[in-house]
């Protein structure tokens, strides 16, 4: 046991001289920032870049996405309906068949909650 607490103590010392190096070359990194006056690499790139558009370039970006977007929708308009998005038209259901449908989910529901009851 006295083995694993001095090998322990020796990677503290360890990691203190390391961290006391670490600390000694943040200054001087900061000190020669200064001196060239950039700024701190670390919070500068954290932050946002300082890129900024302006109000009509983003309009513009934003008109050219909905050109795309309505050429792709226009696209699609005129493709056969076996292709790869083709959604199948469906019939609306009557208000029986969802009523069946409801009653069944209920069903369902409820002989679930009684296998947990049961259960528990």
């Amino acid at each position: 046991m006295s083995n694993l607490n001095s090998a322990l103590q020796q990677l503290r010392d360890e990691r203190k001289q390391a961290q006391s190096q670490l600390e000694k070359l943040d200054q001087a990194i900061s000190v020669i920032e200064g001196m060239s006056g950039r700024t701190n690499t670390r919070t500068s790139s954290a932050s946002r870049s300082g890129r900024s558009l302006s109000a009509a370039a983003r309009k513009r970006i934003s008109e050219a996405q909905r050109a795309r977007w309505a050429q792709r929708k226009k696209q699609a308009g005129t493709q056969s309906s076996a292709g790869p998005r083709a959604v199948p038209s469906r019939k609306p259901l009557s208000a029986s068949a969802r009523r069946r449908i409801a009653a069944a989910q209920k069903a369902r529901w409820a002989k679930f909650r009684s296998q947990q009851k049961a259960a528990a």
